[in-house]
């Protein structure tokens, strides 16, 4: 009768899953593949109490609405801050996810959340994605998912190693025989780098920039070690002694200097991570070495950084910003097989 079951579910209900990120949050309809990809910011009429936008409509508000729009990033260093936005967008998203091929009942949803992530914290991811329309909700660690969505052989007996650096957080973990053996989260990731820009800029130039400022000059020039070429920026922002607009000209140079102390938290992290490490698992990272997935591992020249201290062969992954949403993909075209992975699965969970 179950086997029954497990052949109509598909008839009536989508499967998708879900990298609820701090930054962006991308979604996988079972199927289709990867169909939304979509800043995670809700701007909402604080009159109304109505959202008003979500995702690129709600990013492009940030730091430019009247006084009675807010736009709030619903998600904090990767956990629910603000637990109605976050019921507010996953509706949104999974919604149009599913577009025209919505199904009788509910989605059964695979939700990637950072590792060492308290109970609280996920209850209260999977209350906001039951109560935003969702049937069933598994929830699994984020390295774990992105070794997944890499192809990694985390359920062989090897030793595997991810860092998955995302916009709140960074997730260091060893991974062998499906579970994770060493690991280290870190509230430091895009977003902090972004503030790192915007007090450099604020201590040396005097000039006060935007988030979203920050962050554009972080993509166009930033990197952590000298290339060849010299990059520039223009920008342009509020001068805090005269109180005018002004703009300047940052180099990839100011930027490797606003960075780096953040930069050298994280390449020790890795190490400590390392140092903890069993021999044996640390031979096995030795020959296939470490794979950094997430936004941050776009950085240019992280991996050189990171090879040149810690003498192990790293690599970004095909398509880092994609890996852990690729993960929570293979784990939907065979639930059984990877259940032992979730975190929690819904009968635990009363």
């Amino acid at each position: 009768m179950s086997g029954f079951f497990n052949r109509l579910l598909p008839l009536v209900s989508n499967d998708v899953g879900i990298d609820l990120g701090t930054a962006n949050t991308l979604v996988y309809l079972r199927g289709k593949g990867i169909v939304v990809t979509e800043p995670s910011v809700v701007a909402v009429n604080q009159k109304t109490g109505q959202v008003v936008a979500v995702g690129q409509a709600a990013k492009d508000m940030l730091g430019r609405t009247p006084g009675h729009l807010v736009a709030v990033r619903p998600l904090v260093d990767g956990v629910v801050s603000d637990f109605e936005a976050t019921e507010e967008m996953l509706a949104y998203l999974m919604n149009r996810a599913q577009g025209a091929s919505r199904k009788m009942l509910g989605p059964r949803a695979v939700i990637g959340v950072p590792a060492g992530i308290t109970n609280v914290e996920m209850r209260a991811v999977k209350d906001a994605a039951q109560n935003a329309g969702a049937r069933e909700v598994y929830i699994v660690e984020e390295p774990i998912a992105a070794a997944l969505g890499v192809r990694l052989p985390i359920r062989e007996a090897v030793g595997s190693m991810i860092v998955d650096i995302g916009g709140g957080t960074v997730d260091i973990a060893v991974l062998s025989l499906g579970g994770i053996v060493r690991a280290k989260n870190l509230r430091l990731a895009g977003d902090k780098l972004n503030t790192d820009i915007i007090s450099y800029v604020r201590s040396e130039h005097k000039i006060l920039i935007g988030e979203k400022t920050a962050e554009n000059v972080k993509m166009a020039i930033g990197s952590v070690i000298q290339g060849g070429s010299n990059l520039e920026a223009l920008v342009r922002g509020r001068d805090l002694i005269t109180g005018l607009p002004r703009e300047i000209v940052l180099t990839d140079q100011d930027v490797r200097e606003a960075i780096s102390q953040s930069i050298d938290t994280l390449v020790e992290s890795v190490r400590e991570v390392l140092e903890t490490t069993p021999p044996e698992i640390l031979s096995d990272i030795m020959r296939s070495g470490i794979t950094l997935a997430g936004g941050g591992a776009l950085l240019k020249g992280l991996d050189e950084l990171l090879a040149q201290w810690l003498k192990v062969p790293v690599v970004v992954a095909d398509d880092p910003l994609t890996a852990v949403v690729r993960g929570t993909g293979v784990i939907l075209e065979n639930i059984d097989l990877y259940r032992d992975i979730l975190l929690e699965h819904e009968d635990d969970f009363s």
